[in-house]
């Protein structure tokens, strides 16, 4: 499955936030952003979406996640949007979905979930991503986010005990097509790992041309 995992918080930072989110946070029920398609799976809750607490985390996860050269080369961000803070909490889960294509603040290629909880703290709550042939189950750990492909059909697994926090998001890519991102990001870490270990030449200095040229004419 075509889809990126790494660490973005550490714990320390996850707790910090979690404790602002618990101090400050404005909750509504999830059905309420739900499209018309998917209301009737969506048992969660979310940060009211003008709430100053929603908009600091919004601009704090995006210099993060533009900060790292494997998310930035990955998704080729034209802009991360409708940022959301969401608790699932027992009994509740997010039934079979595909993200909007088009949202009121863009276009959903790419979509992401950070996990703020310690995953041994809340039971079930697994994130479920299809491919053609098969499903693919993930629990996060504290800070860890996962970026995949918004054509994808998901769900949330029901908690069935603690409660799951996660910032979930949008990113409208440079680069509409999931294919074409994916070869640019490959023909990019391959071309940074051999800066690293050779250096700089020639030869690099024409992939590098090659990637660029290749971005300027598959982006929009």
């Amino acid at each position: 499955m075509n889809h990126l995992k790494l660490q973005l918080f550490d714990q320390e930072s996850c707790e910090k936030l979690l404790e602002r989110i618990n101090r400050e946070g404005e909750w509504l029920d999830g059905v309420l952003t739900a499209g018309s398609h998917a209301k009737g799976g969506k048992r969660n809750s979310q940060i009211i979406y003008d709430c100053p607490l929603r908009e600091d985390l919004h601009g704090l996860v995006e210099r993060f996640m533009w900060k790292n050269p494997a998310i930035k080369g990955y998704c080729l961000p034209r802009k991360l949007h409708r940022f959301l803070i969401s608790k699932t909490e027992k009994g509740g889960g997010y039934d079979s979905h595909v993200d909007n294509a088009y949202m009121s603040s863009g276009r959903s290629d790419l979509s992401f979930t950070l996990s703020l909880t310690d995953d041994s703290l809340y039971a079930g709550g697994e994130l479920e991503i299809d491919s053609l042939s098969e499903s693919y189950s993930f629990k996060l750990k504290q800070g860890e986010i996962i970026i995949y492909p918004s054509t994808s059909l998901h769900r949330v697994c029901t908690v069935t005990s603690g409660a799951r926090i996660v910032c979930v998001g949008w990113i409208e890519s440079y680069v509409k097509n999931e294919n074409d991102r994916i070869s640019l990001f490959q023909l990019e870490s391959g071309a940074r790992g051999i800066l690293a270990k050779q250096g700089r030449g020639d030869e690099l200095d024409m992939i590098f041309l090659a990637y660029t040229n290749l971005l300027r004419r598959l982006g929009n």
